[in-house]
């Protein structure tokens, strides 16, 4: 479910798509802007230029719905660094 404000302006973008790609991916225009959306917000949140509140909107998700959309990509909202990590518990 969305979570736009009535007060937050809204940009429409036009995207060009190849009809053929609708056929293979076995989705709908609808289906695939929403995928597109979702892995958008993704991929900006991973690469830490949107917040998660804003990552969620741009998905048209609450936060909680976008959070658990991350966990099944195998996405964490938590910034581990897996070296640092793996040293500290090596040195207990």
């Amino acid at each position: 479910m969305p979570i736009q404000e009535a007060h937050d302006p809204i940009t429409q973008l036009q995207v060009a798509v190849p009809s053929e790609l609708f056929f293979s991916l076995r989705e709908t225009q609808a289906q695939f802007a929403a995928n597109m959306k979702r892995l958008t917000a993704m991929s900006l949140f991973q690469s830490k230029r949107l917040s998660i509140g804003q990552s969620a909107a741009l998905a048209d998700m609450n936060e909680e719905d976008f959070i658990f959309f991350l966990g099944q990509q195998g996405v964490s909202i938590f910034d581990v660094d897996m070296t640092t990590l793996e040293q500290e518990l090596a040195h207990g």
